[in-house]
């Protein structure tokens, strides 16, 4: 049987059905694990709801690893719940998961977003995308880690479904000089890595591999 996927915004369909030949289903909620169909043993989680409707459940996830499923997760919902319950043998997959599991980032918003229900595709853009390629700024010397702070601070004081790059272009105009906030916006104009994407091409590849072993 195909390794069941919950996919969402974080990467097209078409791309992934080129990474891997998997029963791709929309955003994980509350209720698709235990409704899955006997015989499943491979599911990977990328995205899932946070609002309007209640999100995958720990215990969910906890039964079918009990019951000898491999249950990865990456990118966003999968890799907040693959963070929580890496004791319990959830097998996380990037640079999200990474950064949730040595406790850099903690909220839930930093993966959230909105978007359009019918074509999945999203509507603002996550915190951690942001906040990683701030880091990559401090990485190469444009800002200082202070300066990268207090423009977080600004991006999270801005209700997740209205965080845009647009508003990230502002938080760094308000903060930074006028010269560092060009510099900023070249490199994202140029340079802007979707992390969310990476990591799910990342957790499609790495189910991809396992199955080919």
């Amino acid at each position: 049987m195909r390794p069941v996927v919950f996919l969402g915004p974080s990467l097209p369909k078409s791309e992934a059905d080129q990474i891997l030949k998997a029963d791709l289903r929309p955003p994980v909620k509350r209720g698709d694990l235990p409704a899955l169909e006997d015989g499943v043993d491979v599911i990977g989680i990328i995205d899932g709801v946070f609002m309007g409707e209640a999100a995958v459940g720990h215990r969910e996830i906890i039964d079918k690893l009990k019951s000898g499923v491999k249950v990865y997760g990456g990118s966003s919902m999968g890799a907040l719940r693959a963070a929580e319950l890496h004791d319990f043998g959830m097998i996380g997959v990037g640079t999200i998961f990474d950064q949730y599991l040595n406790g850099k980032i903690d909220g839930d918003d930093e993966v959230a977003l909105i978007f359009n229900p019918e074509t999945l595709e999203p509507l603002s853009e996550p915190l951690v995308n942001m906040r990683l390629n701030l880091q990559g700024a401090v990485g190469v010397g444009l800002i200082t880690e202070l300066e990268a702070a207090h423009i977080i601070v600004c991006l999270k004081s801005i209700y997740f479904p209205k965080r845009s790059l647009s508003m990230l272009l502002d938080c760094t105009m308000r903060i930074l000089s006028s010269e560092k906030g060009r510099a900023i916006g070249e490199m994202f104009k140029f340079e802007y890595i979707d992390f969310k994407r990476e990591d799910a091409v990342e957790l499609l590849t790495t189910i991809a591999e396992g199955i080919l072993h």
